[in-house]
Formats: C-alpha cells, sequence, structure tokens
C-alpha cells in the first residue's frame, strides 16, 4: 500500500500527497463547502460559483495580477492534453484535473488561480447563467435524479441539506443579478482552513510541496486578503448542525405523468466517521450494491420480473447520512414492490446472516474495492474527501480492515436501527 504523506501550510491550507509510477499526474483542491452553506435566498450559489471560476480569473506574472479569459483558461490546460473537471455536492466543492506529469506545475497553478483569484466577468457570467438553466431544466426532465432531490428534501425538512444543488431559476437570478455576491460568499466560506490540496504524482513529495507553497506565498491579491478590506459585513460563517425534525411527513407522492412509477424508500443514517458506518456500507452492499447477486435484485428483477433496475445507496455526510432505495416499475406494480422491499428489511432486521452468508459477502465487498482502487480518478477524490474530515487518508485495505472485524450480530444491529421498516421515508412519483 503506497503510502500519504501531508502537509499544513502557514496559511491553514492542507496538502495530501500520494506516490505514483504513472506518467499521468493528479491535482485538485478541494473545499468544505456546498449546498448546505447557502442561505435560502442564494440556494445554488457553490454550484454556481463552480461553473463561473472557469470564466475569468488573475494569473501573477513578473510582480503583477494578469487577466486570463474563459478561452485562455480552457486553453491552458487542453492544449496539454490534461483534461479538468469540477462539481459540487452538499458539502464539499472540488476542482480538479488529470494532466501529464511533466506539466502538473502548470495545472496546479491554474486550478490555484481559479480558486483563489477569481475575477467573474459579468458578460461571461451571463452566458453561463444560461447553461445552468438549462442544466435545472434538463434534471427537471430527468425524474430518475430529480427523484434524489425530492427525497432529500423530505429527509432533512426545513434544513439547508435539503436544499436542490443547482439551485432554482429563482435563486439563480438574483445570483447572477449581483456581481459582489459571488465574492461575498467565497469570503465567508472560502477559507484556508476548509481547502485541501491533494496531488497523485511519481514527482516527489518535497518537491510537490514546495511548488505549491511558492503558489501559495503568489496569492497575496486574492479576495481572502484584498477583498475583506473592501467589505465589512463580511463574517466567517460556521455550519448549522443537522437537528432531526420528528414531526415530518414519511410518505409523500406526487403527480408527475410519467411512463413508468417512480419510487424511493429510505432513513436517515449514520454520519462520517461514526463507528458503524463501515458495517452500514457493508450491509447496504447486501441489500442493494452493484452486485447482480444482491438481495434487492434478486427479489425484484431476477425472481419477480418487476422492475429493469433497483439499487440502494448510502450517503453518509459530516454529521448526519441517509440510505435510500430507488426503483422504476409499472404503476400498478408499486405495492407488490413495496412489499418485497419489506420483506427483504425484515429478514436482515429479525435474522443474523450465516456465518457462510457473511463470509461470502465480506470476499465479494473486497473484490469489488479493490477493482475500485484501480480507478486513480475516484482513489484521489477519496484521499481529499478523507483528510478533509480527518485530516488524513487511507487505503481501501485499511478501510477493509474494519470490516473484518464485524460480526452478524452488528451487521443485525445496523439493520434495526436503519432498515427498520417503521424508520422508513417513501417518496414516488405517479
Amino acid at each position: 500500500m503506497q503510502p500519504f504523506f501531508y502537509h499544513t501550510f502557514s496559511s491553514g491550507m492542507r496538502l495530501v500527497y500520494r506516490h505514483s509510477v504513472s506518467p499521468v499526474s493528479y491535482a485538485g483542491i478541494m473545499v468544505g463547502v456546498g449546498t448546505r452553506d447557502e442561505e435560502p435566498h442564494i440556494n445554488g450559489m457553490a454550484h454556481y460559483i463552480e461553473h463561473c471560476v472557469f470564466k475569468g480569473s488573475l494569473t501573477k506574472k513578473g510582480g503583477k495580477h494578469i487577466p486570463r479569459s474563459s478561452s485562455q483558461i480552457i486553453h491552458r490546460l487542453e492544449d496539454i492534453g490534461a483534461e479538468v473537471n469540477a462539481y459540487t455536492t452538499k458539502e464539499e466543492t472540488v476542482f480538479y484535473a488529470a494532466t501529464p506529469t511533466s506539466f502538473l506545475s502548470r495545472t496546479l497553478g491554474l486550478l490555484l488561480d481559479l480558486v483563489l483569484r477569481p475575477t467573474f466577468p459579468k458578460s461571461e457570467t451571463d452566458k453561463e447563467k444560461s447553461v445552468i438553466l438549462d442544466e435545472i431544466e434538463s434534471y427537471n426532465d430527468s425524474p430518475s435524479e430529480l427523484i434524489y432531490d425530492d427525497f432529500e428534501n423530505l429527509l432533512f425538512s426545513s434544513h439547508s441539506l435539503a436544499q436542490p444543488i443547482l439551485g432554482t431559476r429563482k435563486t439563480l437570478e438574483r445570483i447572477s443579478g449581483s456581481p459582489e455576491m459571488p465574492f461575498r460568499f467565497m469570503r465567508e466560506h472560502y477559507r484556508y482552513e476548509r481547502m485541501v490540496v491533494f496531488i497523485q504524482s511519481r514527482i516527489p513529495f518535497n518537491r510537490v510541496r514546495d511548488i505549491v507553497e511558492r503558489m501559495l506565498d503568489d496569492s497575496n491579491s486574492t479576495y481572502l486578503e484584498n477583498m475583506d478590506k473592501k467589505d465589512k459585513r463580511v463574517c466567517v460563517t460556521e455550519r448549522v448542525p443537522f437537528i432531526p425534525d420528528l414531526h415530518s411527513s414519511r410518505a409523500v407522492a406526487y403527480r408527475k405523468r410519467t411512463h413508468q412509477l417512480h419510487l424511493m424508500l429510505g432513513a436517515r443514517a449514520y454520519p462520517l466517521g461514526h463507528e458503524l458506518q463501515m458495517p452500514l456500507y457493508l450491509l447496504n452492499n447486501i441489500l442493494g450494491g452493484g452486485a447482480m447477486s444482491s438481495m434487492l435484485n434478486m427479489s425484484l428483477r431476477e425472481q419477480s420480473g418487476l422492475v429493469y433496475t433497483v439499487e440502494s445507496q448510502y450517503t453518509p455526510l459530516s454529521d448526519t447520512g441517509y440510505w435510500n432505495i430507488y426503483l422504476a416499475c409499472d404503476h400498478e406494480d408499486k405495492q407488490q414492490c413495496i412489499d418485497l422491499i419489506c420483506k427483504e428489511l425484515w429478514q436482515l432486521v429479525k435474522t443474523p446472516l450465516s456465518n457462510s452468508q457473511l463470509e461470502c459477502s465480506l470476499r465479494q465487498l473486497r473484490g469489488q474495492m479493490a477493482i475500485s482502487a484501480e480507478n486513480n480518478e475516484n482513489n484521489v477524490l477519496g484521499m481529499a474527501k478523507q483528510m478533509l474530515y480527518f485530516n488524513k487518508s487511507y487505503g481501501w485495505q485499511e478501510s477493509f480492515a474494519r470490516l473484518e472485524v464485524v460480526t452478524a450480530d452488528i451487521l443485525q444491529q445496523v439493520a434495526k436501527e436503519v432498515f427498520a421498516p417503521d424508520n422508513l421515508y417513501m417518496l414516488s412519483y405517479e
């Protein structure tokens, strides 16, 4: 297992590094800021910023900060064959790239410019607003994606975690209409201590650390320093912790007039770092993970022929989490699908796995984790997230080692706490 190396810069920004022998390096910046950090009237701001930092930035040359256009940003990386990407979640915003190792410094410099020195030129952000509006409408046209937003709204009620990542047409119009609004949000939330630089490369760690340190020393004209002097109203805001609303509705049906009925069931679950996080990860894989032999796939598809696909997911967050089952079926099969799902859930709640079932499930998951570990992009993103929340990273073998001591009784305890049908929330598009 390849070791991880860490460093915290004087600014508070952290670096996590893993050595690789590949001619391709990965570099990125993960910021601990997402949809849950938005006030309702600016819902969608984190996603808007993720898009619009690519529309223009400053870069330092010869002691001066020079504007760089969206076209120059695109060509800066794509002309060397690098691939750049970004995404926003409820709790993180991430900018990263895969690049030929000889251009790692160039790639990292551009990413830092985007995050630390965006300019948000109005002519460009107006065009990007239209792109985001199209993304929102495309999402609204896809019930299999939109149902996740509505289910999170059901689970998290009035908390900011219930807000959609993309925002709404109304909030996007408000955000894009004020050039100062994204700067103010970044000054409040894009703090150095909430940022992790992550790198996987064959360039030695000490050299990588020095490259990042030099670039940060040059970042003396960012929204974090200069802009604070212009707006005394800005203060660092802390996240509002999630407190469950025990009185929220547990079953909702929306009339969507879709060809199929879309159904989601689930419940709140353990947060990141919880002692039962990994046992729930294993149990979810048994129930409805990616394998065709999962309990739900065998019951609803292979044996009953009711669905094309059925899957379950576990999503841990920093102070809460949730687990869900999603399927699409014919409208007349809704109740039969629900009955079969509840039957499988009760099986896990009432009856512990046999030793042979547990051994088989662990063997299957070990293989899945080993195969997934061959994906470098997933590896570096996981490495960064671990660093962001736990200030250290670890490989899949270390994660799996925590599962090898799990017993059937522990899994049954998890099932009773999370899978009990009385705890379920249900949402359907009919």
